[in-house]
């Protein structure tokens, strides 16, 4: 499969200043994508263009990613009500940072560029910024953003020259990598197609160039209609301090039937006949969740790697599918320490009192009517009606794993 195959088979096709996409399966092209240090991690959202990026690695077109350290500063307006608040310059120093740890992680294994823009605008004065790029930007080409438009409304909330400015520092960008690493393509999603514009016009007016912008279409669910990737504790992370890699895990197991097949195209690298048939076995039995298994996994080892993609893998499969809590190790208890009610009790502890600590009775009355109609499981397994106490000897690498009913669960590491 060619690149402009894959690339409209996985869903990566929108806008484009090609007129034949087939240019990009001939001599490799430099291209740049870039993300802003807004926060300390991307989100899915950012991933579905990394994603899309990956396609031209493996195709063997050159790669230079962007942290934006300047545009950081400002904050790109595009979509935003009300103008941004700044960051100061450690944070932004610590995002950028983070999001480029998580380039080294996503793109492991590629060949690729690292660039910071502030590298570059850190040396330019203001004066000179105007001459060399402000002179050969119209205004009615800024002003005719929607955005602007927007924000200038009679309800709008206005918008500040830094703000209003900020496509012009995008736009010097693509100028600067076209000057000094031979770049050509920008890649971006679709909300970012009027910034790329402004550096294809750059390149065009100053030095008689062609480069051209190849964007995405946002991911939508289709089960909801709205853009994918929220959830009730908002946006989706790849960072496992904002979400947990066994919440970043249960995400995807929980994608809709709907739209599994087209989030495995964008999300995962597996191959056209791999997919289809993922979703013939997953068809015949939807119950079983195969296709989402399968997503969940793959992106969970693009993102964490593999390890910690088997450990959330195996902690699931226990927790949710039936299978042996000894499949289990020290590695996936600890993951499991952030995801469930942790109590720290001492060898010998009264099940009783255990399970009030942990939330799991509301009472010791209550806690002993759910003992006596064995309602109660230790790593699985029911426990005998006897049974007064947690030992040593109940544990799995210090944890024990308990139970009321299907869904009530709570980890006890035992000392």
């Amino acid at each position: 499969m060619t690149l402009s195959e894959e690339l409209a088979w996985r869903g990566f096709t929108n806008q484009t200043t090609y007129q034949d996409p087939s240019v990009l399966d001939g001599d490799p092209i430099s291209f740049y994508w870039g993300v802003d240090p807004s926060s300390d991690s991307m989100t899915i959202g950012n991933l579905a263009a990394g994603m899309m990026a990956r396609c031209f690695m493996k195709h063997g077109h050159k790669a230079v990613l962007l942290v934006g350290g300047a545009t950081g500063m400002i904050g790109d307006p595009d979509g935003k009500a009300q103008e941004r608040d700044l960051l100061t310059m450690d944070d932004i120093a610590r995002n950028r940072e983070a999001i480029s740890a998580q380039y080294n992680q996503i793109f492991d294994g590629m060949s690729f560029k690292t660039v910071d823009n502030y590298d570059w605008f850190s040396g330019i004065g203001y004066l000179q910024f105007l001459r060399e790029v402000g002179k050969h930007v119209p205004m009615r080409q800024m002003l005719s953003r929607e955005f602007v438009q927007s924000r200038l409304s009679e309800d709008g909330a206005g918008i500040s020259y830094a703000e209003f400015s900020y496509s012009l520092i995008q736009g010097y960008d693509f100028l600067h990598l076209y000057r000094e690493h031979g770049v050509t393509l920008q890649l971006c999603g679709a909300d970012q197609w009027g910034n790329s514009i402004a550096g294809v016009e750059l390149i065009r007016r100053i030095e008689g160039g062609e480069a051209h912008i190849w964007s995405s279409p946002l991911v939508i669910n289709k089960a909801t209609g709205k853009k994918f990737g929220k959830t009730e504790e908002g946006a989706v992370w790849l960072d496992a301090g904002r979400t947990s890699v066994y919440k970043f895990y249960q995400f995807w197991i929980n994608a809709d039937d709907e739209g599994v097949e087209e989030y495995m195209k964008i999300y995962t690298d597996l191959d056209k006949t791999t997919i289809e048939e993922v979703m013939d076995a997953h068809n015949e039995a939807r119950s079983n969740r195969l296709a989402q298994k399968r997503l969940a996994y793959e992106v969970t080892k693009i993102v964490h790697g593999e390890a910690r993609a088997q450990s959330v893998q195996r902690v699931s499969e226990t927790l949710f599918g039936g299978e042996s809590y000894d499949a289990l190790g020290e590695q996936d208890f600890r993951e499991l320490e952030g995801e469930l009610t942790l109590v720290n009790a001492s060898d010998g502890a009264m099940l009783v009192d255990v399970l009030i600590e942990s939330g799991l009775a509301g009472s010791k009355r209550e806690a002993r009517e759910f003992l006596s109609s064995n309602a109660i499981y230790i790593n699985g397994q029911q426990i005998p009606l006897e049974k007064e106490s947690l030992t040593r000897s109940d544990t799995l690498h210090e944890y024990v794993v308990l139970r009321r009913g299907k869904n009530k669960t709570a980890l006890i590491k035992l000392s």
